[in-house]
């Protein structure tokens, strides 16, 4: 048969491998000439051309002895000598040796379905493919010692298959399995099976570490049983079932530490976390008692020297620092909420500030200076979308960390809901195979095992920078807390787990039987853990009642100074910076119609007209030469959705990229800039991490839309607003939301500005709705340079952008500062008798309206800070008109929305005696919007009206 064309490669390749996996699969005349060896496609596959050549030989290594062929006739008179024939081949061993490849495929990809994962002891699944009698030809003992090991590739020790097939089951059908061959980078396959097979990572630990190992297990076993019996039937959310998790974590600290850095961020759900608490961050015994003993009695919490909490004991926060072998190194765990696996963004920003160096103009960015680590449950991870967002982020420019460790807590059932009924994939841990990480399951009760699978994950994570997921496969010997009946849900699992031996048991019998430690020092090492935890709790005890603090945590909060904040910027100073953000390299081509709106930024200083984008990029350019670091990222933040902001340049010709911000002579901090994925949660919780440990920095989040803020609610909520109260945490963070009715539709006008109103309370945010440029400068520099850091809601504009009557000149940001009330500039004071009050874009509605010249009566003010509620000035702006009659709020939002619900008190308690207080503005409605322009015109020419038609 002649060899295949180019264009039934394709199919020939497929056929090949099909071939390898079942022989008799294939035509009989494609499979003579896959035997032959003549054909490029075989010659090309690895190891096929060597694996024909040795069938040539007579299975020794030596030659065989060619028949000679039998003469060929040929009609012309001249002899010729007889072609040689080919050697004869062994179909068998060539067909063994396909199968042997076939079978090592197998194990290494479908391994996991025979291993015993389950510690319960569940039958695995297993697959056909790992049966090498299923194969064709059957792959007997006898024909296994003829199949040499090195034509397969593998690296375990052995001549044959039939030596390295035992090796390989016990590798990847043990009490660890792995899922590597789904990853599309071949180097890390590569480097995946050899770290794997060779066992360089499963070592055998002596006789010290396996002392301390079971020593660790004893702690976290005791703790539990210790807290189950002294406080009966509280939540404490117990690790047993997973208790290697702890000895787990104290290998990934040591490795970090190892491998330089100086912190590891962890977050968490409530699994586990007291004991994560006590054991990996050091928190003393006594300040975990003491949030039990607070449920019982009201001494316990009046004697915390901290004054009480504001969050249940399982979702606080904790900070410490640990000795390691490199060193020490500090421990962070995230504070979180209830929403399980709403901190993984958050982790990863606040580790992405870490790494980050704020001296350097672009933000030097090191991944070995700290360590993401996330524990997922195994519910959670295949059902929030917020695990899949947070992964996503793993490799972008702007968001990686350098990979994270996931391990994913495994109790093979959700609260009660099984995993049948709590996801469509076999794994939890499946979601990973779309992001190409490697992911290792293991038994969580093989102590060691669980081990070696963290020292693995860490080489890997070195030697990529990217993420790895352990599945640790265990169970939940309680119910969902310890106020939980498991057996009314899952009464075969319940049972079964009631006679399950512990890992500290089952570990203890085998050091035992290892002649490692004897029954007495396992039991001595049981009496030595009761004993520091009663005495601890001895300890707390004897100081209930003392020291009754004056204030408790909500007291505690600190309100904000309200400081006078120096936000005006020398007119010199603002030319020169001006001047510098216009230049670009020499031979830096900018697109021609960009350059020239760029060019008009060189007279906007003198001559007015500075728009929205040259106000911002000034500001941010005036913190940066000041020392104070900025990160913006967001949706299509680096031009902007709008077309507006144009901070990173494209050169036309050769796509080369030019940020003229991180290129300032007098820079003394970095600027960060990056387009965000299309996400919300993930990277809002990512900003929020990241202010939360560099407070030093302006962090900014922009919207494409305002209502797109709506995907990260739970953030907002849980973090954002509220992060304060619950765990004293401050951010920076601002949210620049686009805002404002346009008639583009229900979904692109409305940033929800409600929902922040009512989130606010105890001064725990800023909302404001700028109308001008200036404003938009000194708020940002208010909001970088305010020594109370609280999150900044900013309803940013769309049509403000370049709007004329919005810019500034130079005299407002030189001599001006942010003014959370401005007045009317025209309306005489003394004949007023309406105030017209409204924010942000409704405002040159109204001072454009046809009515508006008519109207010498009414004044229009703006109210640009909405809270807190500029309480003083809103009252001076009031009596400043001393023949007013009515006070007429206007906004473009339905009456069920927009500020007018969250304000109205305030403005009741401004108003002058005789004074009456009016709504204008769309009536309540369920939908933010219209959705024609024409019915939005009209319905926002009748709200003008009303407001602007004078008394009578």
């Amino acid at each position: 048969m002649q060899d295949v064309d180019g264009l039934n490669a394709g199919f020939a390749q497929a056929l090949l491998e099909q071939y390898l996996e079942n022989p008799a699969a294939v035509p009989a005349e494609w499979r003579s000439l896959f035997e032959s060896g003549a054909s490029e496609l075989v010659a090309t596959h690895p190891g096929l051309a060597r694996l024909v050549e040795l069938l040539h030989e007579d299975g020794n290594g030596h030659a065989a002895v060619a028949t000679p062929p039998p003469p060929v006739q040929k009609p012309a008179p001249a002899q010729t000598a007889a072609a040689p024939a080919a050697p004869a081949v062994d179909e068998q061993l060539l067909g063994g040796v396909a199968a042997a490849m076939a079978l090592v495929k197998a194990i290494r990809m479908h391994g996991h379905l025979a291993a015993r994962l389950d510690p319960l002891g569940s039958e695995p699944v297993g697959d056909p493919a790992l049966e090498p009698e299923r194969l064709e030809p059957e792959l007997t003992p006898e024909l296994q010692a003829r199949i040499p090991a090195k034509l397969l590739r593998v690296h375990v020790p052995g001549e044959t298959l039939g030596d390295v097939l035992p090796r390989l089951r016990e590798i990847y059908c043990g009490t660890s399995a792995y899922e590597i061959e789904h990853i599309s980078d071949h180097e890390q396959r590569v480097w995946l099976r050899a770290a794997i097979e060779s066992g360089r990572y499963r070592q055998p630990l002596d006789r010290d570490v396996k002392g301390r190992l079971l020593a660790r297990l004893t702690e976290v076993e005791g703790f539990e049983r210790y807290l189950r019996r002294a406080f009966l039937g509280q939540k404490q959310f117990s690790i047993e079932g997973l208790d290697v998790l702890v000895p787990m974590l104290d290998e990934t600290i040591e490795l970090a530490a190892e491998e330089g850095a100086h912190e590891v961020v962890l977050g968490m759900a409530h699994r586990g976390r007291l004991n994560v608490l006590a054991h990996v961050l050091g928190r003393p015994y006594e300040s975990i008692l003491r949030e039990f003993e607070g449920e019982r009695t009201l001494e316990a919490v009046a004697s915390d020297p901290e004054g009480g909490t504001g969050d249940v004991k399982y979702h606080l926060g904790a900070e410490g620092t640990r000795a390691t072998k490199a060193g020490d190194i500090t421990l962070t765990l995230a504070s979180n909420p209830s929403h399980l696996e709403a901190v993984d963004p958050v982790v990863e920003g606040r580790t992405r500030a870490e790494q980050t160096d704020r001296s350097t103009r672009a933000g030097y960015h090191d991944s070995s200076v700290a360590m993401p680590v996330l524990i997922h449950g195994d519910a959670s991870f295949p059902a929030q979308g917020i695990v899949a967002e947070t992964l996503n982020l793993a490799d972008l420019t702007g968001y990686s960390t350098g990979g994270t460790l996931h391990l994913i807590a495994n109790n093979q059932i959700g609260f009660t809901t099984d995993p049948a009924d709590g996801r469509s994939t076999r794994y939890s841990s499946d979601l990973a195979k779309g992001f190409d990480f490697p992911i290792v399951h293991v038994n969580a009760d093989d102590a060691e095992a669980a081990l070696a699978a963290v020292r693995l994950a860490m080489a890997f994570r070195r030697r990529f920078c990217t993420d790895v997921v352990i599945d640790l496969v265990g169970y939940r010997r309680h119910g969902h807390n310890e106020q939980d009946e498991a057996a009314y849900t899952q009464p075969m699992m319940a049972a079964q787990i009631e006679r399950q031996p512990s890992a500290r048991e089952q570990y203890a019998q085998t050091l035992v039987q290892e002649g490692v430690l004897g029954e007495e020092e396992v039991e001595q090492l049981s009496g030595q853990v009761e004993a520091r935890l009663k005495e601890a709790h001895e300890r707390l005890k004897a100081t209930f009642g003392e020291a009754v603090p004056a204030v408790a945590y909500e007291g505690r909060i600190p309100a904000s100074a309200e400081a006078q904040v120096v936000t005006a910027v020398e007119a010199e100073r603002l030319r020169a910076l001006n001047d510098e953000l216009l230049e670009v390299p020499e031979g830096f081509t900018v697109n021609p119609k960009l350059a020239r709106q760029l060019e008009r930024r060189r007279s906007t200083l003198d001559q007015g007209g500075v728009d929205w984008g040259q106000a911002e990029e000034l500001a941010f350019a005036t913190l940066l030469v000041e020392g104070i670091p900025v990160r913006l990222t967001g949706q299509d933040t680096e031009r902007g959705t709008f077309s507006h902001r144009h901070l990173v340049l494209h050169d036309a010709e050769t796509g080369e990229v030019y940020t003229p911000v991180q290129s300032l002579h007098e820079a003394a901090a970095s600027f960060e800039v990056h387009n965000s994925p299309l996400s919300e949660a993930a990277c809002v919780g990512f900003e929020y991490g990241y202010s939360v440990a560099a407070p030093e920095t302006l962090v900014c989040w922009e919207a494409q839309f305002g209502d797109f803020v709506n995907g990260a609610q739970v953030a907002v909520d849980q973090f954002i607003v509220s992060g304060l109260s619950k765990w004293g945490q401050t951010s920076r963070l601002a949210l620049l939301l686009p805002h404002g009715y346009e008639g583009n539709g229900p979904e692109h006008s409305s940033a929800r500005l409600e929902r922040f109103l009512q989130l606010a309370a105890q001064e725990n945010i800023r909302v404001a709705n700028c109308t001008t440029a200036a404003q938009y400068f000194h708020l940002l520099r208010r909001q970088a340079l305010d020594p109370s850091a609280r999150p900044l809601i900013v309803m940013t504009p769309k049509g403000l952008l370049r709007l004329k009557d919005a810019s500034s000149a130079l005299g407002d940001f030189s001599e001006n500062s942010f003014r959370p009330v401005l007045p009317d500039p025209r309306a005489p004071r003394e004949s007023v008798r309406r105030l017209v009050l409204c924010s942000g874009k409704v405002y040159y509605d109204l001072a454009g309206h046809e009515l508006r010249g008519q109207a010498d009566s009414i004044a229009v003010g703006r109210l640009e800070q909405l809270y807190p509620f500029p309480v003083t000035a809103a009252g001076e702006l009031v009596r400043s008109y001393p023949q007013l009659e009515e006070l007429v709020w206007v906004q473009e939002e339905p009456q069920n929305m927009g500020a007018w619900r969250a304000i109205r008190h305030r403005l009741e308690e401004t108003l002058p005696e005789g004074v009456k207080l009016r709504y204008a503005g769309r009536p309540w409605r369920a939908s933010t919007s219209e959705g024609y322009p024409t019915a939005h015109l009209r319905e926002q020419d009748r709200i003008l009206r009303e407001a602007l038609t004078p008394p009578a």
